[in-house]
């Protein structure tokens, strides 16, 4: 099983950036796949979640900015980041549940700064 994040980078306050989390191994279609942030201060966030009937959901400090989407062809998780702020800077992991096992990828990245 992998889980694969890109995309990160470094980008001016009111930027956007698409991060990716290329999965292998796990039956993709089916899954509920997450996206976490996390930073040296804070405690690991959920900041986007979608379903494998692509229900999604959001948690209030990212609604409206951020979107989640999925490409079962591809495997692929995408996170859409608009109007980025310096608050947003973390580490954005993908991470999934298959049976009672938790999957994670390594993180990538995202420093929102002028």
């Amino acid at each position: 099983v992998q889980l694969v994040e890109s995309g990160g980078g470094r980008v001016q306050p009111g930027g956007s950036l698409r991060l990716s989390c290329a999965t292998s191994g796990i039956t993709f279609r089916t899954l509920t796949i997450n996206w976490h942030r996390r930073t040296p201060v804070k405690e690991r966030e959920l900041v986007a979640v979608i379903t494998s009937g692509v229900s999604t959901e959001y948690p209030d400090s990212v609604k409206g900015r951020f979107t989640i989407s999925r490409d079962n062809a591809k495997n692929t998780v995408y996170l859409d980041m608009t109007s980025l702020k310096p608050e947003d800077t973390a580490v954005y992991y993908c991470n999934c549940r298959m049976g009672f096992i938790d999957y994670w990828g390594q993180g990538t990245q995202v420093t929102v700064s002028s």
